[in-house]
Order: C-alpha cells, then sequence, then structure tokens
C-alpha cells in the first residue's frame, strides 16, 4: 500500500494539542502510531493531548524511564511507550510488549525506530521537527485504518 502523506507547520504547542485532539475520535477503537522527532519536539506532548481528549483521566507520566504508561478508557487499553533508552532493537522483544499490539488497543510509541525492524508497521508516524519557533509536522498513514484518519484530518494528504 502506498502511504499518504499530509505535511503542516505547528506554531505552538497549543497547535500540537489540537492536532492531537483533532485525531483523537478517529481513534477511539484503537490503532499504532509512531511519534518521531528530536529530544523536545512535542512527542510526549502530542500523546499527552491525545490520551487527555480520549478520556483519559489524571496525571499523564511520561514513559521514559518506565518505558510504558498503561491507560484504560470505557473499553479502551491505551500503552504509551517510548524507547528512548533502548540501544538495540532485541530490547523490545525481551521487554515483552509484543501483546500490547493489539489491533484494539490505541499504542503510540515513541522513538520507534529504536526497536528497529521488530515493531509492526503504524498505522500513523507523526514526525515532529524544530522549525524556526514552531514545528514542522509531517503525517504519514501507511494502513487503511490510518489513511482513513488522514483523509478525514487532511483530505488533500497524497501519496508522495
Amino acid at each position: 500500500m502506498t502511504p499518504l502523506v499530509h505535511t503542516g507547520y505547528l506554531p505552538d504547542e497549543t497547535d500540537t494539542d489540537t492536532l492531537a485532539e483533532t485525531l483523537a475520535p478517529q481513534v477511539m477503537t484503537g490503532g499504532r502510531i509512531h511519534l518521531e522527532g528530536d529530544l523536545g519536539a512535542g512527542k510526549t506532548a502530542f500523546a499527552r493531548a491525545l490520551l487527555r481528549k480520549v478520556g483519559v483521566t489524571g496525571r499523564i507520566k511520561s514513559p521514559t524511564f518506565t518505558l510504558v504508561e498503561p491507560y484504560k478508557v470505557s473499553n479502551l487499553y491505551c500503552y504509551h511507550f517510548d524507547f528512548y533508552r533502548f540501544t538495540d532493537p532485541r530490547e523490545w522483544l525481551d521487554a515483552g510488549f509484543r501483546d500490547a499490539l493489539r489491533d484494539d488497543a490505541l499504542v503510540l510509541i515513541e522513538w520507534a525506530e529504536r526497536a528497529g525492524n521488530a515493531l509492526p508497521v503504524p498505522d500513523l508516524n507523526v514526525a515532529l521537527a524544530y522549525e524556526g519557533a514552531g514545528r514542522g509536522v509531517t503525517l504519514t498513514a501507511y494502513t487503511a485504518r490510518g489513511q482513513a484518519w488522514l483523509r478525514h484530518l487532511f483530505p488533500d494528504a497524497a501519496a508522495p
């Protein structure tokens, strides 16, 4: 399947939150989203805004040191992973996280590239990059589910 891509600019964190919040209604039945970008680019901010809009209440912690923070909203399981500390792709396999990658769970993975090719293809990849005072964002949808999300958000999304 040829991926669909949309690029844009987020002037500030409020716009990052708005993008995540706009995506939230689309992911209520689950899906896999990889979050890509340098330290401080907004990956965790995006994840927090998305999880909050999905219905997670209370504190939403960064999983940098715990590797995963699980949540449950009604019948939706949500898993927020951060693989920043991984130095070898086998660490993901050794950690036993494969069971969390269910199609009916919302799975957010920061630093997914540190797991190498061990992870399944995400429905959507959100790449954030420093661009002036804001962030450049590239959304790439790899699956039919991800493409439906992206077309809903941005009808002009196109193949690269």
